[in-house]
């Protein structure tokens, strides 16, 4: 998902960049091969290795990063639709999104439902170990809730278009409220407990996907809500996307620089890279669109120059977390297991 946004993102910047089209054309292509890999490493983990399999459900550490498989079916699908429509046809890029946007909404919506059950009924965190990476489940809907709107105008006027509109927007609330509920217990366990263990420290770029999703989500669902809804609703559907996404960009920008500052403090600690680098490119991408969004409702140029430098930085982030992740893959450094600590010994005299 952090491929597909790339090409997403990069399609939706309200600003024409010679040749960007068709790079991200390629990108696309390429999280659509990362996710066929994915899936398949996935399915054949769950056959061959059952038990572990269920064991990654039990552990609150890696239970709540099945969201991810959610989001990626949906990025790589949507992407579809405004990237790929362009090579593979419009025919074939609906095909694709439907397949994608069905199975991945499938999956997050029980996604959002059996994980924060999980932690409550086996799970069992120790107080203040409260993560960002607790919103990974419940940010899924949302996903769903901004790539949904791509798909109404392909469905039959009348009841079906209304419904999956109305959908969408009743995954927008279930994800909005229940990331209203973690977010505070997030922030608490931040200033009662001190910033995150390094390695820790660029999850807490996650933060920023349930804030630029959901104001693509309000974004997108207003650009097809006339003809779908009746007038008054159409129109009322316009002005909450820039009474609700302008704020929530604001609290976006604010957590991006108070994410920034400690991930700062973090490298100047020793961060090394991780797997957890990939935090930097999902979320900021979510809120590139986000911008793209309401420069398009308001025709603030702001927030044009806002899209395009989150983007460049969503670029960089995705260029270093891709390079680093193929050279720790290839050196065998990411798939080593973990080194024992070393036994303590004791001298005598």
């Amino acid at each position: 998902m952090g491929t597909a946004i790339v090409a997403g993102a990069g399609v939706s910047l309200p600003v024409r960049v010679p040749g960007l089209r068709a790079v991200c054309w390629v990108v696309w292509a390429l999280s659509a091969v990362l996710l066929c890999a994915v899936l398949a490493a996935r399915a054949g983990h769950w056959i061959r290795h059952r038990d572990q399999a269920r064991a990654h459900l039990l552990d609150p550490a890696v239970a709540p990063f099945y969201g991810c498989l959610s989001m990626a079916m949906l990025a790589v699908g949507g992407a579809a639709m405004t990237v790929g429509r362009e090579v593979i046809g419009h025919s074939a890029a609906v095909a694709v999104d439907a397949v994608l946007f069905t199975a991945g909404t499938a999956t997050g919506l029980a996604a959002a439902v059996a994980i924060p059950y999980l932690m409550v009924v086996r799970h069992r965190p120790a107080p203040g170990t409260a993560s960002p990476v607790w919103l990974l489940p419940v940010v899924a809907p949302m996903v769903s809730a901004a790539l949904g709107p791509l798909l109404v105008p392909e469905l039959p006027a009348g009841q079906w278009q209304e419904a999956l509109l109305l959908a969408c927007y009743a995954m927008f609330g279930l994800s909005l409220l229940a990331t209203l509920v973690m977010l505070p217990v997030i922030f608490a366990r931040l200033v009662h407990q001190g910033p995150l263990p390094l390695a820790l420290t660029p999850v807490l770029f996650l933060v920023l996907g349930p804030l630029g999703q959901s104001t693509t989500a309000v974004n997108q669902l207003a650009d097809v809500a006339p003809g779908v809804v009746p007038a008054p609703y159409a129109s009322a559907f316009g002005a909450f996307a820039v009474l609700y996404g302008v704020p929530v960009m604001g609290f976006a920008m604010m957590w991006l620089a108070l994410a920034g500052a400690l991930v700062v403090r973090a490298v100047r600690d020793g961060m090394t890279f991780g797997m957890t680098w990939w935090g930097f490119t999902f979320p900021v991408g979510t809120c590139v669109t986000g911008a793209s969004g309401l420069a398009r409702h308001t025709g603030l140029t702001a927030y044009t120059w806002l899209a395009v430098a989150l983007y460049v930085f969503l670029v960089t982030a995705w260029a270093v977390a891709g390079l680093r992740t193929v050279r720790g893959l290839l050196s065998g450094a990411l798939l080593a297991a973990p080194v024992p600590p070393r036994p303590v010994t004791a001298r005598t005299t």
